[in-house]
This record gives C-alpha cells, sequence and structure tokens, in this order.
C-alpha cells in the first residue's frame, strides 16, 4: 500500500463518520525551544482551551510538521525524520474514547489490513475506562493491553492542554527484538496510532492544574511509520516517499546505500534534510540567522556538509529537492508549482556554503589535533567558524562530538552575545564604517539582491530578512519602523548620487511605506519603513511596487544631468569633468571641474544648448559591456568611483556616452525644460550648478515669471518695461541718498560746532566729553571724525543710548598717541561703568554696555582718565 493510498483511506475513513476534512495548512513547526511531541493538536489549541468557538465539532488532516528535537540522532535510527507527515482526527467535545478508540482499531484493522494478532495497545496506569473499552468494548486480548505512566500521558513543554494517551503498537518480529509488547521492547514494537484524551490543562510544563471546558480528542500516527509496516520494509528510509530521495543521494555522492553503516547514515541524513528543506522553503520559510529560518539553514548545511564527507563536489540540494517534489506532487501540488523558487534558494544557500566548508573544516582539524582526546573546543574557535565560515553553532558541536571532544558552549554564547550587542550599538551609530559591519553581521547568509527596477517598476519577492534596532527580527507589526530585504526588488537602492526609491510593500497579512531604499552592504537592497497595516513576516511572498511618479521625476533629473553634464563641455570646455552629482527627485545638482566662475553669458549658452538637445528628443538607450568596451567607445567615468570588468553605459542621442547605473527616460524630450537655477564654488577648482527638470522646471518659470508680475504691479510699469522702470527707481533713490547724506553731514558739521565749544583745556591739550542722543554707530562714529578734525591735540569722548543700551567712541591725536595716550584705555574704563567692553585701538576705539542709564557716569569716568592721561605728557 503505498502513501497516496494510506492518506486515502484515513481521510475517506473519517469523512464517512462526519468529520470535516480540513486540507494541509501551513507546516507545523516543532521546534526545539517549544517541546512539543505531538504535530496534529497545535493549530486546534485554542478551541481546546475554549478560547475560540470551533467551526466544525470533528475534523480529519494529513499535517505537514517539522521537528528538530531528534536531529541529532536522525539518519542513526530506524524511525526518526525531521519531516514527517501526521494522520490526525479530532473531536471538539463530541465524542471522547467511546468512539475514539473502536474507531482507532477499525481503521488500523479493516482500513490498513492489519494482523490484529500483531497489535498490542497501551493505557496510562491510571486509566481504567480505556483500558475497558479495549477489552470489553473492542475485543482484544487483556495480556495485549499494557499499562504505562509517563509514556501513556501527552504533555507539551510549554502551557495547555494534556492528558492520558493510548497507543496501538505493530510488532515487527523476533528479528527485531524480544517479544513480550512496548513494555519490553519498542523497538521491535513500533507505534502506528496515538489516542490522546485531551482533558486536562497544565500552567507550565509537565504541571497539571486542572480539567478542560470539554472533554476532547487529538489523534495522531506519523504516516511514515504506517507506511513501514505496510509496506513491509525494515526502516522509514525505505518507505515509498523517502527511498526515492535516498537513491537520489547515492546518486549525488557515488555511495551506495547498505554499504556500510557510517554511509548509510550520511546517506539518511541528506534524504531526511532534503525533505524537510523542501518543505520549509515550500512554505515560505527563507535562511536566516534567527528562529525558523535558522533550522532552515541548519537543516542545509547539515545535509550539504555530509554530501562533502561522502566525496561529493556537486551541488546536491536542487537534486533532493526535485526529487522531493517529484514523489509529493500528487499529495501536495503547490510543491510543483513552487519548484523553481525552492531550487534557487537552496542553490543560492549551498554555493554559499561550499566556499568555506573546506576550509572551514581544515580550521577545526588543525585546531582538533592540538586537543588532548576529550579535550574541550575554544569558545572563540567555534564562534569564528561560525562567524567567518557559516559552521552553525550545533554543526561544529556534531563535528567535535563525532571525534570525541566537547565545545565550550558558553564561551561560544558569550561572543555571540558580545558580537549582537556591538552590531547593536553600530547600528545606531553614526560611525559609517561601524555600521556596515553590524550590516554585514546582521545579514550574514542573506544573498545579494536581483534588480529588476530598469525594466518594472512593480514585482514580486520573498522577504529574506528584516532588520529593526539593530537586531533582526521575524515579525513586524504595524507601526514598526524596519528595513526589509527581499530576493528581488524594483527598487532602485541609492548610489551613483540617485537617491533611493519609495514606494509600497505588500503581503497577504500587512503593507510596509517604503521610505527609502539604501544598501546596507554592497548588493543589498534594504527597504526601509514603517508598517501601516497588519504584519509582515520573515519569508513572506511580497508585491513590491515603486512610487511611479518620483521615479519618473528622478529620471527626468538623471538624464538631465548627463545633458547638462555635455553642456558644460561643449561650452566651458572639455577640461569640465564631473566631480560628483544629486539626482532627487525635486532637483539635480552637479559639481564639476573647472577653476574659476562660469559667467552668465556662459550659463546662458549652457542652458540653451542642453535644451535644445532636449527638444531634439533623442533616444536614451543602455547597454553592458566591458570596461574596456567602453572606454573604447569614449565613455565618460565619474571621477573616484571604481568600476568592476563588467559595466553599465548610458548614451544619450550621438552626443553624450556616461558609464552610469541609474534610471533614465527613454527619450530626451520627457525632461521637460531644464532651467538653471544657480552656479556658484564648493571647493577650489570645483563649481556647482543646481538645476530643475520637468514639472519643477515649469514651476520655477511659472513663479519668476508671477513675481516679474507682481513687480510689474508694485513699480506701476507697462508689462516688458520692468527693467526702465527699475533702473529709473534706482536711479531716484541714489539722488534722495544723495540729498540725505549731505543733510546729514551738514547737520553733523553744525553738531560739531557746538560740541567744540564744550571744550576743556588741560594745558596746552584739549579734552571734550560729551552726551549725544539720536546717534548711534556710523553716525555717531562720523560725528567723533567732524570733532577730531577741529579739534587739534587732545582727546574727545562721545557717549549715546539706544534701546536702554550705552554707546561710547573715544578718540586721540596723533601727537598724544606717540606719547602713549591710548583711546582704548581710555575708553575700557567707562565701558565697564556700562557693562560692557570695547575695542583697544590707541587712536579711535568704540565701546558699549546693557546698562544706558549709566552713560552720565560712565562719561565722567572718561573725563577723568582722559585729563589724567593728557596732563602726563
Amino acid at each position: 500500500m503505498d502513501s497516496n493510498q494510506i492518506r486515502r483511506i484515513f481521510l475517506d475513513f473519517f469523512a464517512e463518520r462526519g468529520h470535516t476534512i480540513v486540507p494541509s495548512a501551513s507546516l507545523i513547526p516543532i521546534d526545539p525551544t517549544l517541546l512539543l511531541t505531538n504535530a496534529g493538536m497545535v493549530p486546534f489549541k485554542p478551541y481546546m482551551l475554549g478560547e475560540e468557538a470551533p467551526p466544525y465539532p470533528r475534523a480529519a488532516t494529513v499535517q505537514k510538521v517539522a521537528r528538530t528535537i531528534d536531529i541529532d540522532i536522525v539518519g542513526t535510527t530506524a524511525r526518526h525524520l525531521t519531516f514527517f507527515e501526521m494522520l490526525g482526527n479530532f473531536s471538539f467535545g463530541d465524542y471522547f474514547k467511546e468512539k475514539a478508540i473502536p474507531w482507532a482499531y477499525e481503521l488500523v484493522t479493516e482500513g490498513f489490513g492489519l494482523d490484529p494478532e500483531l497489535l498490542w495497545y497501551t493505557v496510562h496506569v491510571t486509566d481504567d475506562e480505556a483500558a475497558d473499552i479495549w477489552i470489553d468494548g473492542v475485543g482484544v486480548p487483556a495480556e495485549r493491553v499494557q499499562r504505562l505512566d509517563k509514556e501513556n500521558f501527552w504533555q507539551m513543554g510549554v502551557p495547555g492542554p494534556c492528558g492520558p494517551s493510548s497507543e496501538i503498537f505493530f510488532d515487527k518480529g523476533s528479528a527485531f527484538g524480544e517479544a513480550g509488547g512496548p513494555a519490553v521492547d519498542d523497538e521491535r514494537h513500533v507505534e502506528v496510532w496515538n489516542l490522546v484524551f485531551m482533558q486536562n490543562v497544565q500552567d507550565e510544563p509537565y504541571h497539571v492544574v486542572g480539567d478542560l471546558p470539554a472533554k476532547n480528542i487529538d489523534t495522531g500516527a506519523g504516516l511514515e511509520r504506517i507506511a513501514t509496516v505496510l509496506q513491509g520494509v525494515d526502516t522509514i528510509f525505505e518507505t515509498d516517499t523517502i527511498r526515492p530521495v535516498v537513491a537520489t543521494s547515492e546518486r549525488a555522492t557515488g555511495v551506495r546505500y547498505g554499504d556500510a553503516e557510517r554511509t548509510d547514515v550520511s546517506l539518511r541524513i541528506m534524504a531526511d534534510h532534503g525533505r524537510a528543506v523542501t518543505f520549509l522553503i515550500g512554505d515560505k520559510v527563507v535562511p536566516s540567522n534567527e528562529g525558523r529560518g535558522y533550522v532552515l539553514r541548519r537543516l542545509i548545511r547539515r545535509a550539504v556538509r555530509h554530501a562533502f564527507l561522502l566525496g561529493s563536489q556537486d551541488l546536491v540540494m536542487p537534486r533532493l529537492v526535485d526529487t522531493t517534489i517529484e514523489v509529493m506532487r500528487e499529495a501536495y501540488p503547490d510543491l510543483a508549482a513552487r519548484r523553481e523558487g525552492i531550487v534557487e534558494m537552496v542553490t543560492r544557500e549551498e554555493e554559499q556554503f561550499r566556499r568555506t566548508l573546506r576550509s572551514g573544516h581544515q580550521l577545526l582539524d588543525e585546531e582538533l589535533a592540538d586537543l588532548e582526546p576529550g579535550a574541550v573546543l575554544p569558545g572563540e574557535t567555534a564562534f569564528k567558524l561560525h562567524d567567518t565560515f557559516g559552521f552553525p553553532k550545533e554543526l561544529t558541536e556534531e563535528i567535535v562530538t563525532e571525534r570525541g571532544y566537547r565545545v565550550d558552549i558558553d564561551g561560544f554564547d558569550s561572543m555571540m552575545t558580545t558580537q549582537r550587542e556591538r552590531a547593536r550599538a553600530a547600528y545606531r551609530g553614526a560611525d559609517a564604517a561601524a555600521k556596515a559591519d553590524a550590516y554585514r553581521t546582521l545579514l550574514s547568509g542573506v544573498e545579494p539582491t536581483e534588480f529588476i527596477g530598469y525594466e518594472r517598476e512593480q514585482g514580486l519577492g520573498r522577504i529574506l530578512s528584516m532588520v529593526s534596532e539593530g537586531e533582526t527580527i521575524e515579525k513586524a507589526e504595524v507601526g514598526r519602523e524596519v528595513e526589509v530585504f527581499v530576493d528581488r526588488t524594483p527598487f532602485y537602492a541609492e548610489s551613483g548620487g540617485q537617491i533611493g526609491d519609495s514606494g509600497v510593500i505588500a503581503t497577504e497579512t500587512g503593507t510596509l511605506a517604503v521610505k527609502d531604499t539604501q544598501f546596507a552592504v554592497p548588493g543589498l537592497h534594504g527597504h526601509r519603513g514603517v508598517v501601516t497595516s497588519g504584519s509582515i513576516t520573515l519569508g513572506q511572498d511580497a508585491d513590491l511596487i515603486i512610487n511611479h511618479e518620483r521615479r519618473e521625476r528622478v529620471r527626468k533629473n538623471h538624464t538631465g544631468t548627463h545633458i547638462l553634464h555635455w553642456a558644460l563641455r561643449a561650452v566651458v570646455g572639455d577640461h569640465v569633468h564631473q566631480a560628483g552629482s544629486l539626482v532627487a527627485d525635486d532637483r539635480l545638482r552637479f559639481d564639476f571641474s573647472h577653476y574659476q566662475g562660469v559667467s552668465l553669458e556662459q550659463l546662458r549658452e549652457v542652458e540653451l544648448a542642453a535644451n535644445e538637445r532636449v527638444i531634439e528628443n533623442a533616444g536614451v538607450t543602455t547597454l553592458e559591456t566591458s570596461k574596456t568596451e567602453a572606454e573604447k567607445m569614449g565613455a565618460l567615468a565619474f571621477f573616484g568611483d571604481k568600476y568592476g570588468d563588467d559595466v553599465r553605459v548610458v548614451q544619450t542621442g550621438d552626443y553624450s556616452t556616461e558609464f552610469c547605473g541609474g534610471t533614465h527616460v527613454p527619450t530626451t524630450g520627457q525632461i521637460g525644460p531644464l532651467i538653471v537655477v544657480s552656479e556658484g564654488s564648493v571647493a577650489a577648482n570645483t563649481r556647482r550648478i543646481d538645476a530643475v527638470t520637468g514639472t519643477a522646471g515649469y514651476e520655477y518659470l511659472s513663479e519668476l515669471r508671477r513675481e516679474l508680475e507682481r513687480t510689474e504691479a508694485t513699480l506701476g510699469a507697462q508689462p516688458g518695461r520692468v527693467v526702465e522702470a527699475a533702473q529709473a527707481l534706482v536711479l531716484r533713490s541714489k539722488e534722495q541718498e544723495d540729498r540725505i547724506e549731505q543733510f546729514e553731514q551738514q547737520s553733523r558739521s553744525a553738531a560739531a560746532r557746538a560740541l567744540l565749544e564744550q571744550v576743556e583745556e588741560h594745558g596746552n591739550h584739549s579734552v571734550l566729553v560729551a552726551r549725544q542722543e539720536g546717534l548711534t554707530g556710523d553716525g555717531l562714529r562720523a560725528l567723533a571724525f567732524q570733532i577730531r578734525d577741529r579739534l587739534g591735540s587732545g582727546v574727545g569722548i562721545l557717549g549715546s543710548t539706544s534701546d536702554g543700551k550705552g554707546a561710547l567712541i573715544a578718540f586721540v591725536s596723533d601727537d598724544l598717541v606717540a606719547a602713549g595716550v591710548s583711546a582704548g584705555d581710555i575708553i575700557s574704563s567707562a565701558a565697564r561703568v556700562l557693562g560692557g567692553g570695547g575695542s583697544r585701538d590707541p587712536r579711535l576705539a568704540q565701546a558699549g554696555g546693557p546698562h544706558g542709564d549709566r552713560l552720565d557716569d560712565a562719561l565722567e569716568t572718561a573725563r577723568t582718565v582722559a585729563g589724567a592721561a593728557v596732563s602726563a605728557p
């Protein structure tokens, strides 16, 4: 009986008994952190706890299950797998033991055709009811019913439902062990059915605290184990769904199954992990360094390592995936539909690991060679294998254990914690180099992004990693800022002066508004934004849509930059070369080499030449070629940029050819007007032009026209006569200023004459101290000059107030300056009275302070100091 028949018999059996057939949903991850031992109940847990009303009282399903609890022994036994299918029938407060037990017996004996004489049954030591139903209700021999304790009480490793169980075992015969039932030998007696009577609840692992709201049935049976019995094979690896994958492992390695137990273990591991990987990726799990993605990566690398041990130099994972899909396609047609994506992902992951596998093994061999038998491998070495060579911690531990050593796990974990903390700090910091290192740590193993944005503005991708607050995460809820990395994207990442795209990333559960796209590390596009609805999850397929209008504006500006470059070289000279640029959605900025300012006439010529090229509407084409060929074509390169052997070249008409990785319009006419806004210097021999194109160019010109119209109205000028009107206004204004200056000059002369009457004579020298309100700053200074010219040998100090502040100015004639008298010294004492300070010039010094109300005191201080100064000479 093949596996497809087993599935059909099981589902038909329970459909006939009123069960709703629930399609296989997402794969149930039986993760070591959960310590689950039964998969089937997981989707129905809320119904059993009474948290949700079940949509049906009875259900049956064939569920995909992944379990890595037993990964260390997979391949070494006849019955352990990391991926398997679980047949399960469920009752949510409907039927209980009275139906579950007879139906189980009927299915395995009549449905599957197992000989009742070869069956054994177990119940919990306290479950008399189940034992009575088996013996009195079903009629099995009492000696075939065994009572066990922990083995027959089902519990999860987390709070939730639990309860006693009853199991059916098949006796494989004396060749497999001792007779006497599963209580004596569980290798000879294979479990083929497990009935869990979900009636209790635990608040923490293995601590029962009460009863569930209703009594439920959770029945589960591993399809592969049943197939082992029904197909008459010795191990699970010889069943019809697994043996073909083992055969593919044989072909991939050139090693025959059955030749040696050591190589058989590796072939089994390859087959099992190949199946698990296929279903995990098919269920939208992607390799990563956290959570489910880490489990997937570990499975891939473990399988590849065993292929490597068997001498395989070629890729094995794509072959294992193909065989798995072929074997399982009837039961799971969605796998076949996703084949291309699954193969692509395992290919990338295996290629990446194989690049470091040999060198990592060599390092480990060298380290172990220096250790005594049974010694501990330093955590630092295990960390280096993980960080540099991509060895999962568990893989290193497995290899080391195989050879009789141990790993310093605490030391490894400490280094991992330190690295994560350092990465988080660097991510939040401003140091670009440190942030790049942090990204390399966070995104280790994530393959470069395929950019499809030259041809498309929308595309499908799969979420490979998500980073938030310096940590990788598996899920981002609404409102969270996150950086998303996908396998392919139409979003342009900022480079070559062109800004990154914005837009939307949508999955079936949520939406991310992308604000910017940057290269986190070379080749990896980081889509930075905030979740605006629902949630997004690692591994989800996503629809990526850029902001078309914004991209269109950017494209106009980028092609405009190339045309501007050509125009500058044509007008200013071919010594002009690009020295930097910014291509944004609202403007373009172009830095270029030139030894002097560009004249207004040259700017007009540049702008005219550029717009003539725009109007020509020439085609803009791109091609990818070798760097050598591009240089032969005369392509201009951006100074300072480094280019690989293969480059992208953008040709605009027959006049511009440049190295460029940006996005462009297909014809120059789409640019619209190209308007130079400003030109100036940014560094020695480097000039900068700011310009706008398209609608922004039109709006700039439109605003200039509006300003001109407002100016016409203000001046009362006729259209087209603004310049003449402005010139006339300037002329009138100059005449008025001249008249005002003449008046002020006359006023100051009169004031100077009046103040000279207050001069005090000190021997042969004069001292003038006066308060002159209404003058500040330049006015007070001009008055001081007029007085100085008329005073002769002496000292003058003038003061005034304005807005509560005091101002002082002092001057000293040249003969007194020569004798050592200083205007700065005289005024400094007075300035302190005002609460301020002043200049120190000996001929003319100015001072001021906030306390204008003390001006008279300050002038008296100056009078005293000046009198003493002129008396000394």
